[in-house]
């Protein structure tokens, strides 16, 4: 993949220019793979040192060949997040982001950036996953993701069909507007901060499933909590007793909007949902620390 540092050398600029034109969408890449920002960043650091290496006068489009060396990099490192997540300590989560508002203006990326859908490819292998990034979110053709991920284009084609029918039966049922989200969390907010019981549980689904992620760093549920019932109380019950030290404020998260939790002014927990038919059916509650620190600033993802 990687060529003599003639050409490179000899157009430095032309490199930078590149790397930092496609930057916002190799990230992009990255993060959508291993959910998670630190690693999207450690990926696009190693990108960016293969991408010197490149003789630039062999390379006849500079976008494919940066995805190429991103998603290679990606699934490397895919390959060890799997096995290190197998000993995480509870449930877990993606790392949050906050996005800026043109995310949200792109209804296929904000689906496939939110809590809820980036989720669904972590019960794909590596490659599959791979695949299924590239083809469903970016759209880039059979011959270029075969390159990609090492694999003959015929390959590709049968591993897409099959992450998209796995996925398709797992994903969100509806993609849910921004509006739609920003009243069920105005709805919630309003529950929680009343201590409203019963409105809560208008709002939640009956199966509605609570995740916590702390990392074994905070407190968080250690297993899923399931039934509006069960999550409606714990949730009521736990807040209630922060009530004068909490604040929750909205934000754009992944696209969508969700809360931001502080306690005494320091953010606490990160508060994303999924919405069907008009309700909750998912919260995830972020509260690892080590997932919060890319929540200072926003950060802009591109297709």
């Amino acid at each position: 993949m990687v060529g003599t540092s003639r050409g490179t050398l000899e157009h430095p600029e032309q490199a930078t220019e590149a790397f930092v034109t496609h930057r916002n969408l190799l990230f992009t890449v990255a993060y959508e793979m291993l959910g998670s920002a630190a690693d999207a960043e450690d990926v696009l650091q190693e990108t960016w040192l293969r991408w010197t290496g490149v003789d630039l006068d062999t390379v006849r489009d500079h976008r494919a060949y940066l995805v190429r060396i991103t998603t290679r990099q990606a699934l490397d490192r895919l390959r060890t997040l799997r096995r290190r997540r197998e000993s995480y300590v509870g449930s877990w989560l993606p790392e949050p982001l906050l996005t800026t508002p043109d995310v949200a203006e792109d209804v296929e990326l904000a689906d496939s950036v939110s809590m809820a859908m980036l989720l669904v490819p972590e019960t794909l292998g590596p490659t599959e996953r791979a695949v299924f990034v590239l083809r469903e979110v970016f759209d880039l053709g059979y011959d270029e993701i075969a390159e990609a991920v090492e694999k003959t284009p015929v390959a590709v084609r049968q591993i897409a069909h099959r992450a998209r029918a796995h996925v398709a039966a797992r994903r969100p049922r509806e993609v849910v507007s921004a509006a739609e989200t920003r009243a069920a969390l105005d709805a919630f907010r309003r529950a929680v901060e009343t201590g409203d019981l019963q409105t809560l549980l208008d709002i939640l689904a009956p199966d509605v499933v609570l995740l916590g992620d702390g990392g074994g760093v905070r407190q968080a549920v250690p297993r899923p909590i399931v039934g509006a019932g069960k999550v409606g109380r714990l949730l009521t019950a736990a807040l209630a007793r922060l009530a004068g030290a909490m604040s929750m404020r909205p934000a754009h998260v992944n696209g969508y909007p969700a809360l931001i939790l502080r306690l005494d002014g320091e953010l606490d927990t990160v508060l994303a949902v999924r919405i069907d038919g008009g309700l909750i059916t998912g919260l995830y509650a972020v509260r690892n620390p080590d997932k919060l620190s890319h929540m200072g600033r926003a950060s802009a993802l591109r297709r």
